[in-house]
């Protein structure tokens, strides 16, 4: 039972709740023996990835044509809330799932998602975008790096850094100048199968203050020859409007991550105070934690309702851009207010990195800064204005 108690929307159906059930034994069994020795080493295992896609909880929205559920928005959803509020969100499944593969789904010819798709199910191909560069981050049109025409190939040239599951990935959609001339119109996405290429390079798994059992790498390319078939769309160009037109589930899914930690967060807390004592009585019962969690569970219960008519929305096809980004820049901006009044509540075992707390909290910071910064998400909401 949910610690803010808010009643299951329509969109979460029986088959829904199946696949929480199935997927949290999952995590029970095949995720949580080995999942601190992830974080210790910076990255899942291949197998891991494999073992999941096996077992059917990867890219549950591809249709079964490809070897997908046949799912929606609602089954990643699912998926996304359990990873985190049983506390397994360095797994990088969202990325994979709820971003690299609806790309393919939605701009692929029927050849690219017969050919990229199965394997994005099953586990085989890991999926990353590479859109950030060392010097653009939220500005998608500085891009510096190209993709030139050459015969019957594309040749990629440029780095990318900040690149989730960058150091498995073998599937990686790179975001490219095919004519850098046109600025945004000029953009183009491409599909680099890394196992089938030269000149392509990792760099190092950075060190971040958080998330450390998701890889999170640099990425080279030079002269990476690719095939013209690597294009994805019709055409060259398309680039900049693909990815305007996916942002919204990108930002919606951040929120998700959002709410289901917080949800643990508080989860944790609760748990703490009602055990940890001073003064001879328990932390719990001290008007200013008791008035503290009121607050945050408040808080937590209209970020639930909201972002669950966010994926009602996005499910019936009917969520904006500007919808999107104030979920994901209220939400964030609330996990890091929660996880901040709750690391506090725990006192000095707060920041002790054997408390889920701690963890919560350093986690919950990029939140605010990936899928758009939360500045820019209050730019794009002021233009509706």
């Amino acid at each position: 039972m949910s610690v803010l108690d808010v009643a299951a929307p329509a969109w979460l159906d029986e088959d829904c709740s199946l696949l929480d059930d199935a997927f949290a034994r999952f995590l029970a069994q095949e995720v949580a023996p080995d999942y601190e020795s992830y974080v210790e080493n910076g990255k899942v295992t291949p197998e891991l990835w494999r073992k999941t896609g096996e077992a059917g909880f990867l890219c549950p929205a591809v249709p079964e044509e490809y070897g997908g559920a046949g799912g929606s928005f609602a089954h990643d959803s699912v998926i996304i809330h359990r990873l985190g509020v049983d506390g397994f969100d360095h797994f990088g499944i969202a990325l994979h799932s709820a971003i690299v593969a609806p790309y393919i789904q939605h701009y692929g010819s029927q050849e690219q998602k017969q050919r990229w798709l199965p394997g994005l199910v099953a586990g085989t191909s890991i999926g990353a975008i590479a859109m950030t560069e060392p010097g653009a981050g939220s500005d998608l049109q500085g891009i510096k790096t190209t993709a030139r025409k050459d015969g019957n190939h594309y040749v990629i040239n440029g780095s990318k850094t900040f690149i989730t599951n960058g150091q498995l990935a073998n599937l990686i959609i790179v975001v490219a100048k095919t004519d850098p001339s046109l600025g945004a119109k000029g953009v183009s996405l491409l599909v680099v199968e890394t196992d089938k290429v030269e000149g392509f390079r990792r760099g190092r798994n950075l060190d971040k203050i958080g998330l450390k059992g998701n890889d999170t790498s640099e990425l080279f390319f030079e002269d990476v020859r690719v095939p013209a078939d690597a294009l994805l769309g019709a055409e060259e160009g398309r680039g900049f409007y693909q990815l305007m037109e996916q942002l919204p589930q990108e930002r919606l899914l951040v929120a998700c991550q959002a709410m289901a930690a917080i949800e643990r967060a508080l989860t944790v807390t609760l748990d703490y105070v009602k055990e940890r004592k001073a003064f001879g009585k328990a932390i719990l019962d001290f008007q200013n934690t008791q008035f503290k969690l009121a607050e945050l569970k408040t808080e937590a219960t209209i970020g639930r309702v909201f972002v669950n008519d966010c994926i009602a929305r996005h499910i019936a096809g009917g969520l904006d851009s500007v919808t999107a980004s104030m979920a994901k820049y209220w939400t964030t901006d609330l996990q890091c207010k929660v996880m901040d009044e709750c690391l506090q509540l725990h006192g000095g075992y707060g920041y002790m990195n054997e408390y889920p707390i701690a963890r919560l909290y350093a986690d919950a910071r990029v939140q605010r800064i990936y899928a758009g910064t939360n500045e820019i998400m209050k730019v794009l909401i002021a233009r509706s204005l």
